[in-house]
């Protein structure tokens, strides 16, 4: 007979392999309910779908009644935005985030090879989507909001600067990604593929609760509305660079694998990350044998203490004023190419 201490460690064995789940089954009802709405294949990248293309049919914002409009929160949140988080428990926690932008005259891309490497290496992203990005790309927003690695924040409606908006207009730039993802996720609760998934339906948020200033750019009129409409602002203290074409794979996985316990980062996920995808192999590799682990940005505000500011700015204050010029802020001109063209007055974030 096996002394006690041992027959008890191997019953606790025992019961540890007995709870491990089948490895082809899915590990959660967010999964389950991910999977009965799409295949695999429906999930995955397409072919072209990283290149934007000139189309104007999205740009006007839909009257609320035309929405779907769930009400908008009336919570305020602390103004300032968040740069990154202080952690004191020993964590090496970091928060990928990758911004969906979408201007006016455009429909801009969707990077699903990037997406795909994140779903099949399981790793926790925030992604901030323009309200015209999940207008002209509804079925991507309803994967990634079911999809229970990623969650879903405001990057504005049609990535305009805020700071130089003001009543009515600011507003509803504001408002419009939050009516967006309510009526999307209205119409995404009402499918069938939902029925025998409710409970997972459900802990989808109902409304959205991070906010991205476009362009990194905010004043003291933007953090108030945005904090009025119960947002919380984020930042980054890690800037890729990606939007700009001349910055190599290799580059951009400097730069992620650099980050501290606590980091924000930030790229893109709509075609203007242009080596992005390529870098997040190597850099993910760095950040795992140094011990960090991915999680979203509202996990990362519950882990510590968020730094905040209140002024906005990429890599250091004053270096979104270049916004302010209307000129800086005029779409890149068309051209027959699978990518666009690279202007760089036009591009989130060009700094290096």
């Amino acid at each position: 007979m096996l002394p006690w201490g041992w027959a008890r460690t191997l019953v606790a064995l025992a019961g540890c392999f007995a709870l491990l789940p089948d490895v082809q089954a899915d590990e959660t009802a967010g999964k389950a309910l991910l999977h009965a709405c799409w295949s695999p294949a429906m999930l995955a990248g397409q072919p072209g779908e990283r290149s934007r293309k000139r189309d104007k049919s999205f740009d006007i914002l839909p009257p609320p009644d035309l929405l779907d409009e769930v009400a908008l929160t009336s919570a305020a949140v602390p103004t300032g935005a968040v740069r990154r988080v202080n952690l004191s428990d020993g964590r090496k926690l970091v928060a990928l985030t990758f911004d969906l932008c979408e201007q006016p005259g455009e429909i801009a891309g969707y990077d699903g090879a990037l997406i795909d490497f994140l779903r099949r290496e399981k790793i926790k992203a925030t992604f901030f989507a323009g309200g015209k990005w999940m207008r002209s790309h509804e079925e991507r927003t309803r994967q990634l909001m079911s999809d229970p690695l990623f969650e879903l924040g405001n990057h504005a409606e049609a990535h305009r600067n805020l700071r130089l908006l003001d009543g009515s207009k600011l507003h509803d730039e504001v408002a419009g990604p939050q009516r967006a993802y309510e009526a999307i996720r209205a119409r995404h609760v009402a499918s069938q593929c939902v029925i025998g998934h409710e409970a997972a339906m459900q802990s989808i948020p109902a409304h959205l609760k991070l906010f991205r200033f476009p362009y990194g750019a905010c004043n003291a009129r933007a953090l108030e509305e945005v904090s009025a409409q119960g947002l919380r602002a984020v930042q980054w203290d890690i800037s890729t660079a990606d939007s700009t074409p001349e910055q190599s794979a290799a580059a951009i996985a400097r730069s992620i694998a650099n980050a501290r316990p606590g980091s924000i980062i930030l790229s893109h996920a709509n075609g203007r990350g242009w080596h992005t995808a390529a870098a997040l192999p190597q850099a993910i590799e760095k950040l795992r044998l140094r011990g960090f682990e991915f999680v979203t940005v509202s996990e990362l505000l519950a882990a510590g203490e968020p730094v905040i500011e209140q002024e906005c700015y990429n890599v250091r204050p004053g270096d979104t004023n270049r916004y302010d010029n209307p000129i800086a802020r005029q779409p890149a001109p068309q051209r027959k190419v699978t990518q666009p063209a690279f202007n760089p007055f036009n591009q989130f974030n060009p700094f290096q």
